[in-house]
């Protein structure tokens, strides 16, 4: 019988070369020999090793790549399973990463990359495994390491990023990183759910401020909300590219005689658009469940123009309507101010949809205008130049200084429905509505009451003086076609 195995021989001058060997027992003259036939089969082995190697190592830091750090988180589960040890979890997502690419390009990228894999390996616990996962993203393996000594360890990480400093030609970098921890223990789900978790952990910890740790738990409200918010992304996504969404008119009523000057009185029907979005069974969602989620994951920017492009798409096929119409007013996100392309898509669509700019209007929540007050001034500028009015929607929900009121070119201010709602029986909102319609009349502001819903309510808000007001006194949110049987 012949047996084969392969071994690992050394030269005469120390050298290892790996074999394969052949062996035999002989019968010759009434004695047992061994005989061995080596194959030199180290080129070929070597060679079995570097691509053993490369699948399983990220080529770029040296590090264990995903699918290794998977495999082997697999090997722990297996056997947590039948124990009770209890391992961790971290996921490291690093902060301001993308400066660095966009600064100085890819290849300081990388380097930067290296160097941080090379930092972070001597932070961890030689029995843990640190991968990289892709992009500029982290992962590491603690094997018999309880949550109290993890969360040590992260914490460790994070302060050893935080106080790198990475030269660059003739810049210098600072980066943070957001971590997630998660226990693995009996109890714990497979690879895909704990690198869910994981990952779910390290996001609420970028959403959170950045540069900190998040631990997982089953009942974290925060890891519920943004589970929650995926969810929304999802049906979001789908809506957009299946056009299930639909657009609502909400009347908006002029309060102090009409005629005053067409500039500040528009004649004919007045009107905001409110958003709703179908599900797939056809039950309206209204836009209060699912913009935060569009807003939190970078979606609204399609919503934006899918609603700009429908609304002039709309109007163009109603050319009576559109010449009796006073202004239609449409709501941006705080994404349009910030996207250098979105003025450029609404030139586009008022050309070819032949709408006067003087017949549309835009509102723009306070927080975002606050937000990037410059970025905003700018655009308002433009929608002014083109002849669009601009409102300052849900006005004194920030509470904020009113300074910029004097610098910032919008023709209406929409005080927050929170403060009128109440107006009739509460003493102090009905003196936040008054000092609100005194700061308009010093800036030349006209001033819009939301959520007027009695005629107690709408009766108040005229004896201030207020220019405008909507809510379901008013008249409810209603089917565009109603808009058009009604004129």
């Amino acid at each position: 019988m012949i047996r084969r195995f392969e071994s690992r021989l050394l030269r005469r001058d120390q050298t290892p070369i790996w074999v394969r060997v052949s062996a035999k027992v002989v019968l010759q003259d009434d004695e047992s020999r061994l005989l061995l036939v080596c194959d030199d089969i180290t080129e070929a082995y070597n060679l079995s090793q570097q691509l053993t190697y490369q699948a399983s190592h990220d080529p770029l830091t040296g590090l264990v790549n995903r699918r290794e750090f998977e495999n082997r988180l697999k090997r722990v589960l297996d056997t947590v399973h039948r124990s009770d040890d209890e391992h961790a979890l971290c996921y490291l997502d690093l902060d301001q990463f993308k400066i660095v690419n966009d600064t100085c390009g890819h290849v300081a990228g990388d380097e930067l990359l290296k160097q941080l894999g090379e930092l972070l390996q001597h932070h961890v616990r030689k029995r843990d495994t640190l991968a990289r996962l892709g992009g500029d993203e982290f992962a590491v393996l603690m094997e018999h390491c309880g949550l109290e000594q993890a969360q040590r360890v992260a914490q460790n990480l994070r302060a050893t990023v935080a106080e790198f400093r990475y030269p660059w030609e003739d810049k210098s970098f600072t980066l943070g990183v957001s971590i997630g921890v998660v226990p693995i223990t009996r109890h714990s789900g497979d690879v895909g759910e704990i690198m869910r978790a994981a990952d779910t952990g390290c996001y609420v910890a970028k959403d959170s401020g950045r540069n900190r740790i998040h631990v997982f738990r089953e009942d974290d409200e925060q890891l519920a909300r943004r589970h929650g918010e995926m969810q929304w992304v999802v049906q979001i996504q789908r809506a957009l590219d299946e056009d299930r969404f639909l657009l609502e008119y909400m009347p908006v009523a002029a309060l102090s005689a009409p005629g005053v000057s067409a500039a500040t009185h528009p004649e004919g029907p007045c009107y905001e658009l409110l958003l709703r979005m179908q599900d797939d069974r056809g039950s309206v969602i209204p836009p209060g469940a699912f913009l935060p989620a569009a807003e939190r994951y970078n979606l609204c920017y399609r919503i934006d123009r899918w609603v700009v492009a429908n609304a002039f798409q709309w109007l163009a096929g109603h050319p009576a309507h559109l010449r009796e119409l006073g202004l239609c007013s449409i709501n941006l996100s705080a994404r349009a101010l910030a996207d250098e392309q979105f003025l450029v898509f609404l030139d586009r669509q008022f050309r070819s949809a032949r709408i006067s700019p003087r017949k549309i209007g835009f509102e723009l929540a306070e927080k975002a205008v606050m937000g990037n007050l410059a970025g905003a001034t700018r655009f308002i500028k433009v929608l002014k130049e083109w002849g669009c009015r601009v409102a300052l929607d849900d006005f004194g929900n920030g509470l904020a200084s009113f300074a910029y009121l004097k610098s910032l070119p919008v023709d209406w201010l929409k005080i927050d429905g929170t403060f009128v709602k109440d107006i009739v029986g509460d003493p102090l909102d009905l003196a936040m509505v008054r000092s609100f319609y005194q700061i308009g009349n010093v800036t030349g502001k006209e001033m819009v009451a939301e959520f007027v819903e009695s005629p107690e309510i709408l009766e108040k808000v005229r004896e201030i003086g207020l220019d405008y007001a909507q809510g379901y006194g008013i008249g409810r949110p209603r089917p565009l076609s109603e808009l058009v049987s009604a004129s």
